[in-house]
């Protein structure tokens, strides 16, 4: 599944408000001027296969297509949390060519995975010649993996895919809630002690810390951000560390029932305070 929406969110808390941001559309496929992909008429869309399936069925014959950049926009931050020898798993793929860099940058071993059937047979004919890049249909949120079986887990706009239907991303719905617990909770099972999950996100830290400082989890949390004007941000989270006391504070609002607007305070002027005479000279 290649990742969401060329859109942020608005700051403002309450309805969805996205804009689309031309530095983010930029940074969509910087490899090269493929032709538009097709849009849906909504944002929930994202999170069906059909959509991808549809989107993907000319797939073999088109350019990759990056979502928040390519390998050479972030990679002095991700390769130094990787190891020639690691066992890599990228989530939602699409027709990203960021497998076959990491490939060609030192690390071999990278199983990719895509709940599209049709954007994985088209990268299983794209890369035929690299045995050691493997491609297989899956949903994220069922890996069908022995646990500890992977020393990094990536994800480049997966979770803003899954997100994209909601109304509100201050308040995210329990549904939205709990389809990324099943994604994060899968990618701690499959990664062996010490190891990472990096993502990398248009969601700002006051989005996405939340969901992933969970004590379930059992990782600690860093953060960074990469890209030019714009900026996209990358979170690593390493297992069998913890997260902060602030970090864990965070984690609790997520379940928390959004609290009602306030009522702004204006200071009212009375007929009966002497303001100039109670000024000490």
């Amino acid at each position: 599944m290649i990742p969401s929406l060329l859109a942020t969110w608005s700051a403002k808390p309450g309805p969805k408000v996205l804009a689309v941001c031309p530095a983010a559309a930029s940074m969509a496929s910087p490899r090269a001027r493929a032709p538009s992909p097709e849009i849906p008429e909504q944002n929930c869309r994202y999170r069906e296969v059909q959509y991808w399936d549809q989107r993907y069925r000319n797939a073999a014959d088109s350019a990759p297509y990056e979502w928040f950049g390519d390998f050479s926009s972030f990679r002095t931050l991700l390769e130094p949390e990787l190891r020639p020898e690691d066992r890599i798993l990228v989530l939602g793929c699409g027709n990203s060519a960021l497998s076959y860099e990491l490939f060609l940058g030192g690390f071999p071993d990278v199983t990719s995975v895509d709940y599209s059937s049709v954007v994985v047979a088209a990268m299983q004919a794209r890369y035929a010649h690299v045995p050691t890049l493997r491609w297989e249909t899956m949903d994220v949120r069922a890996l069908d993996f022995r646990s500890g079986s992977f020393e990094v887990v990536l994800e480049k706009g997966m979770l803003d895919a899954l997100l994209a239907g909601e109304q509100d991303p201050w308040n995210v719905s329990s549904e939205g809630v709990h389809t990324v617990d099943q994604v994060l909770s899968e990618v701690s099972r499959v990664l062996v002690h010490g190891g990472r999950f990096i993502s990398l996100t248009s969601a700002a830290p006051h989005f996405r810390i939340r969901h992933y400082a969970q004590a379930r989890y059992g990782w600690s949390l860093r953060h960074a951000t990469y890209g030019n004007g714009f900026h996209f941000h990358l979170y690593i989270m390493q297992k069998g560390r913890e997260l902060t006391i602030a970090q864990l504070a965070v984690g609790t609002q997520l379940l928390s029932p959004p609290r009602p607007p306030t009522t702004p305070c204006f200071l009212r002027d009375s007929d009966h305070e002497d303001f100039l005479n109670a000024i000490q000279l």
